[in-house]
């Protein structure tokens, strides 16, 4: 593994023990020409995925974008970081296994936006203010008025 920090071809892994939910394996390496130390992470992959985004341009799936966008929407929020990266394998599993080597990219944010529902409601929002591309207050106000969960008036009836 090439060395992130000075391009040294030659790495020692350190430490190598699988991630929690044994989706991955987390080494840790050691670069002995400029020192350095750094987190790499090996996964399975079952197949190469192509994202087609709305205008119909082909990119290749990147995980780290998906992590990056929930990390976001999660930023101050009590989220766990295990919990996003689960969330992430879980959805890569999930397109992974469509048996489909294209995916479009509303699928994608829609795996992500039942994923943020279940996981935290302001993340959810503010996810879906991106995604959906909330250009007014009014935009918001509707789109938790879908969510918010209705009191029923006659409880005390």
């Amino acid at each position: 593994m090439r060395c992130p920090y000075c391009a040294n071809p030659d790495t020692q892994v350190k430490d190598s023990r699988p991630t929690e939910d044994n989706s991955a394996i987390r080494r840790r390496r050691f670069c002995s020409s400029c020192g350095a130390r750094f987190t790499t992470f090996e996964r399975v992959q079952l197949r190469e995925l192509n994202v087609v985004k709305k205008n119909g341009q082909r990119i290749p799936f990147d995980r780290d974008k998906i992590a990056r966008s929930i990390l976001t929407a999660c930023r101050k929020r009590p989220v766990d970081e295990e919990r996003i990266e689960r969330i992430v394998n879980s959805i890569q599993r999930r397109l992974e296994s469509l048996g489909e080597s294209e995916v479009q990219s509303s699928t994608i944010g829609e795996m992500v936006m039942e994923a943020l529902q279940g996981l935290d409601k302001v993340a959810y929002v503010r996810f879906a203010s991106v995604y959906k591309n909330f250009r007014e207050v009014k935009d918001f106000e509707n789109f938790v008025e879908t969510i918010s969960e209705p009191i029923s008036r006659d409880e005390n009836a």
